[in-house]
């Protein structure tokens, strides 16, 4: 069984990074953390290493539970939601865990939900967690 977590360093993240854990080791599957950044001349050298460090941090966590897992850090010129879905289709996954937070009415209107985008649009079971 594969297990994809989209992955971002929030708190809300590494709250489904925790349920994937449970659910990586009750189902013996392996891991893949992956932290969409959309790429282009717009990110900042910051960015990038904060989730590099993100990354780190989330696959420490996994290998002391004794959890095979991956990371990856995309940047493909997608939004967060379209490439954690591609990634979930091009790798076979079998359940993904998103961690949602909660936005305006405005700001959902203005830059979307990536969380809605990915319960929609997703091949596999979804699991959002707050």
């Amino acid at each position: 069984m594969k297990i994809l977590v989209g992955y971002n360093g929030s708190e809300a993240g590494k709250s489904a990074l925790a349920q994937a854990k449970i659910f990586a080791k009750t189902f013996n599957a392996k891991v893949f953390v992956v932290a969409s950044l959309e790429g282009g001349s717009s990110e900042k050298m910051d960015e990038i290493s904060t989730t590099t460090q993100n990354l780190k941090f989330a696959k420490d966590l996994l290998d002391q539970a004794g959890v095979m897992c991956e990371t990856q850090q995309l940047v493909r010129g997608l939004t967060h939601g379209e490439d954690l879905v591609r990634f979930a289709e091009e790798n076979d996954i079998d359940h993904l865990f998103v961690g949602i937070e909660k936005k305006s009415r405005t700001r959902k209107i203005l830059l979307g939900s990536t969380a809605q985008y990915i319960i929609l649009k997703a091949p596999c079971p979804v699991t959002s967690v707050k």
